[in-house]
């Protein structure tokens, strides 16, 4: 007879395991132990070749293996030792595979999941939790529970839940609150500064009083610009997301941005090239939210790209079934490699006293990835120092038979 190793066990050693384990289990008979029963049970010589029917709304009929394919948690099964009896299939893809009766002080050495397994097999507690880390391959936070199983059983349950991605948004969250405190501090402690120097120093100093006025001026702006970027990235994450359903030329829009633009553009130096042309490129999007993201990137150019004395804004499909393209190069000093991928995160500066000196806030990017992601589209850069910077907005195609067509 051929046996097939499984899991690093036979299936002979699979089935007098499953054994010892049932009958453990069936002296409990809670309804936790009658599901599991009929899990192991069903690969049994006495249940092969039999197809059990569950009645509809029979819960305690309900096999448990359609039970264990529902959950998404890594759980483990483990006996008064300490002995892994039983994992499933999270688990075996979160933390690995485990060899039969491997014991779970192995499998995790951390002294806190010792102690918990500890504190549940000496029946100190039922049920009990714990926070825990996994750093390799990736860090991972999980909220760890075990517990019994039955009574007098010896068996016993460990399950985790995934805690990475609600740990990173509350990092996210503690990140951007100190950030925004920061940015707002500094031109309001700046204001403070000279209104106390106005009361004392230069309160009889006429030329001094108009500097330090104007200084207090543009600093409140900047705080007005700032709270304005905030509310609108608060407004974009609080509306609730609606896919597009209106089809517009983008090619229309872009050249009205431009054409909004082109006062900051002749303050900063700057000739703004269209080589849009005539042909209309479709893409299904809010106008509102795309007329943001445009004036965004051209401003940006604008500001940061002067010194090129010229920003080229193009746009082109290659067919119906490509991606639409909208490209806004400059050809300014341009942007280190290495500061690329971080340009959209929120108060990302490459360089903070130029940014402040264009009266940047940090967060003109940060909404256009916000708005793009939105309509399913996202932003490439390309760029090296002395080089410029192109910006690049990828729109998914459209679908062939439009609901709507908006003109800008």
């Amino acid at each position: 007879m051929e046996t097939k190793l499984v899991g690093g066990m036979s299936d002979e050693e699979r089935e007098v395991g499953q054994g010892k384990v049932l009958r453990r289990i069936t002296q409990s008979g809670t309804p936790f132990a009658r599901a599991l029963h009929a899990f192991v049970k069903r690969d049994s010589p006495e249940e092969r070749g039999e197809k059990r029917l569950t009645a509809r709304g029979d819960i305690d009929s309900l096999p448990a293996v359609y039970l264990a394919a529902a959950v998404l948690d890594p759980l483990y099964i483990f006996d008064a030792g300490g002995s892994i009896l039983y994992s499933n299939e999270a688990a075996d893809l979160a933390f690995g595979p485990v060899a039969k009766s491997v014991s779970l002080r192995l499998k995790f050495r951390a002294p806190e999941m010792h102690e918990l397994v500890s504190r549940v097999i000496s029946g100190e507690e039922q049920s009990t939790a714990i926070n825990y880390a996994e750093r390799v391959p990736v860090e991972r936070a999980y909220r760890v529970v075990a517990s019994r199983i039955g009574n007098d059983t010896g068996l016993y349950v460990l399950m985790f839940k995934d805690q990475s991605e609600a740990r990173r948004i509350d990092r996210m969250r503690a990140d951007f609150i100190a950030n925004a405190s920061h940015e707002l501090r500094t031109p309001l402690a700046s204001v403070a500064g000279f209104i106390e120097t106005l009361r004392g120093p230069a309160r009889d100093d006429p030329a001094a009083r108009d500097n330090f006025l104007q200084i207090m001026q543009n600093q409140t702006q900047r705080m007005a610009r700032l709270i304005d970027d905030l509310l609108s990235l608060s407004r974009l994450e609080m509306k609730p997301y609606q896919k597009p359903n209106v089809q517009l030329d983008v090619v229309a829009l872009v050249k009205g941005v431009i054409e909004s633009m082109r006062h900051i553009a002749s303050e900063n130096g700057v000739d703004i090239v269209s080589e849009l042309g005539d042909t209309p490129l479709l893409v299904a999007g809010h106008s509102d939210e795309l007329v943001q993201v445009f004036e965004n990137l051209l401003e940006n150019a604008c500001k940061y790209g002067s010194s090129g004395e010229r920003i080229v804004v193009s746009a082109d499909q290659a067919s119906p079934m490509d991606e639409v393209r909208v490209t806004v190069q400059d050809f300014g000093p341009g942007i280190p490699e290495e500061h690329i991928p971080r340009i959209t995160e929120r108060f990302y500066r490459v360089d903070v006293e130029t940014s402040r000196t264009q009266k940047g806030t940090g967060l003109g990017l940060s909404i256009v990835k916000h708005i793009l992601t939105r309509h399913d589209a996202r932003l490439s850069v390309k760029s090296g120092v002395g080089k410029g910077a192109m910006f690049m907005v990828h729109f998914p195609p459209v679908p062939p038979s439009p609901v709507g067509v908006e003109r800008a």
